[in-house]
C-alpha cells in the first residue's frame, strides 16, 4: 500500500466518506462498505484529496490538455485538481465539464470548456461498473476530444462476468484507469489499525465478487 493510498483511508475514514456497514448500492447489490465523496467536500478536505490526485497524475506523467470532470461530483473534483497542478507546474491548467441538461440560452451546449481537437483526463470519484465513465466517454467523443486516460480516488475493483471493470473498460476503450485507492487494499489499511472484524468482512466480500 502506498502512503498516497494510506494517506487517502485516513481522511476517507476521518471525514466518513467511506463508511463501513450493510449498504444497498446504485446497481441494487450489496455491499459492506460506501464511498461518499462529497463528505470530503463538506469537511473541507477538497485540497487534500486534490492533492492526491495531483501527485498521482504528475507521477503517472500522464499526457493531456484538459481535464474533464462529469456533473455533478466530478465539477469540483476537476476545478481542485486544475488549481493543485497548476501550483506543482507552475503552468495553467485548462479544465472543463458537462451539464445534465443542454443549455438552451447564451453559449448553449452541453460542455463547459473546450474539448475539440483535446487530448482529455477524466477525474471522478469511484469506479465500480464503468457506466459514468462510458457516459463521459461519449460525451468527449461527441465533442471532438480524444481520450488520455482516467484517474479515480477509489476503484471498487468491481467484476463483470469474472473481469474487473478497469480491464474491461482499457480493452474497449483503450483508455487506461489509475486510482488513489483499490478497494482491495483497504483490507490491509484496516488490518494495519486493528479493525480486524471489518477486514475480515471486506476480504470476505472481496472473494465473493
Amino acid at each position: 500500500m502506498s502512503d498516497k493510498e494510506s494517506t487517502f483511508f485516513d481522511l476517507a475514514m476521518e471525514s466518513k466518506s467511506l463508511l463501513l456497514g450493510d449498504f444497498t448500492l446504485k446497481s441494487g447489490k450489496k455491499s459492506p462498505y460506501f464511498f461518499n465523496v462529497g463528505a470530503f467536500f463538506e469537511h473541507g478536505y477538497i485540497d487534500k484529496l486534490a492533492d492526491l490526485y495531483s501527485k498521482l497524475i504528475l507521477e503517472s506523467s500522464i499526457s493531456f490538455d484538459v481535464i474533464f470532470g462529469p456533473a455533478y461530483k466530478g465539477i469540483p473534483l476537476a476545478a481542485a485538481i486544475s488549481a493543485s497542478l497548476a501550483v506543482k507546474t507552475g503552468k495553467p491548467v485548462p479544465f472543463a465539464f458537462d451539464r445534465k441538461e443542454e443549455k438552451k440560452h447564451g453559449e448553449g451546449g452541453q460542455v463547459v470548456g473546450e474539448l475539440k481537437n483535446k487530448k482529455i483526463l477524466i477525474v471522478d470519484d469511484v469506479l465500480t461498473a464503468g457506466t459514468a465513465l462510458k457516459q463521459s466517454i461519449e460525451i468527449i467523443i461527441g465533442a471532438g476530444g480524444s481520450l488520455s486516460a482516467c484517474v479515480v480516488a477509489l476503484d471498487r475493483e468491481e467484476k463483470i462476468e469474472g473481469r474487473i471493470a478497469r480491464d474491461r473498460l482499457l480493452e474497449e476503450f483503450k483508455i487506461n484507469i489509475l486510482s488513489i485507492a483499490q478497494i482491495s487494499n483497504l483490507v490491509e489499511y484496516l488490518e494495519s489499525s486493528g479493525n480486524l472484524d471489518d477486514a475480515e468482512i471486506i476480504k470476505n466480500h472481496i472473494s465473493r465478487s
